[in-house]
């Protein structure tokens, strides 16, 4: 298959899982009407690993589980985005909004490019420059118009896409040796434990009654959101470079709004749907689709 039909694929990839994960937020908040963000993540986590163990048993990939190089991987990425990243992202749905999040989320293009560019020494053309800024500058345009100061839950997102960077940087070595069920399997498994620990740490509990009640939510991430888009963000990753992937996720904040303003009747003020324009700018800019007048930079 040609490079350009693998980068095709990759945007595809990118594509499916930016409108899977627009929900995530949504759904997440919708688990807090009966259990803690903590024991919420545990148990999406849980649910998830599931679901690769069966796709692993389905595919005949457990002999890859031999492998020390897929587990040391596997921990990093466990680590940095399984247990860091998510914790501070669930935490912070308690007190910000889940348009807020998915907004202030954006910034990890920036850390993204500076991890890939600074670390991974990852090419980085002028139109995909551009793409970027116009994408974050999206972002700007609702945070300006409705900033009214910085809560927890906003400063928690601003930490946690400093996590996410170094967990895509050993997701991605470690797919060119294995398969993307396998480390999901490793990451979300070794999640587990450090995740039942917080859970204990910060008091939460959760009755029989309370997990059956929130079980359709959590088997909406669980299976969906943070089972299936993930495959999805591997296997695009593996095609295309992480920088290009997270800034063409760039558009999941739009649709999360729309989202919230179906599901949870928070409606979209015209400063966001005026930052569809930056964003889709920038999309057809990263994907090629629209050309910077001038020459390449690297």
């Amino acid at each position: 298959m040609s490079p350009m039909s693998e980068q095709r694929k990759g945007e595809g990839f990118i594509f499916l899982n930016s409108i899977l994960w627009a929900f995530f937020p949504v759904i997440t908040v919708l688990t807090y009407n009966f259990i803690g963000s903590v024991v919420s993540l545990l148990w999406t986590d849980i649910l998830a690993t599931v679901l690769f163990a069966a796709l692993m048993l389905y595919r005949q990939k457990w002999g890859e589980l031999r492998s020390a190089l897929l587990w040391k991987y596997g921990l990093l990425a466990a680590l940095f985005i399984g247990v860091f990243y998510y914790t501070l992202v669930f935490i912070a749905l308690e007190f910000t909004s889940p348009g807020n999040v998915a907004i202030i989320a954006l910034l990890e293009v920036f850390t993204t490019f500076l991890v890939f560019n600074v670390y991974e020494k990852e090419s980085f053309s002028a139109e995909h420059m551009l793409g970027s800024v116009l994408m974050v500058a999206g972002a700007c345009i609702v945070l300006v118009r409705d900033f009214s100061g910085l809560n927890i839950g906003d400063l928690l997102v601003l930490a946690a896409v400093w996590f996410s960077p170094w967990g895509n940087v050993f997701q991605q070595r470690a797919r060119k040796l294995f398969s993307s069920e396998s480390i999901m399997f490793v990451r979300s498994l070794l999640s587990i434990p450090a995740l039942a620990v917080l859970a204990y740490v910060f008091g939460q509990q959760a009755s029989f009654d309370d997990l059956r009640a929130s079980l359709p939510f959590l088997l909406i991430n669980g299976i969906l959101l943070l089972g299936l888009s993930k495959l999805f963000w591997i296997e695009a990753i593996h095609r295309i470079s992480v920088t290009k992937g997270v800034a063409l996720s760039s558009v999941t904040p739009f649709l999360t709004l729309m989202i919230a303003w179906v599901v949870l009747g928070l409606t979209p003020n015209l400063w966001q749907l005026i930052s569809l324009v930056p964003l889709t700018i920038g999309v057809l800019l990263l994907t090629g689709h629209l050309k910077r007048i001038g020459p390449e930079s690297v």
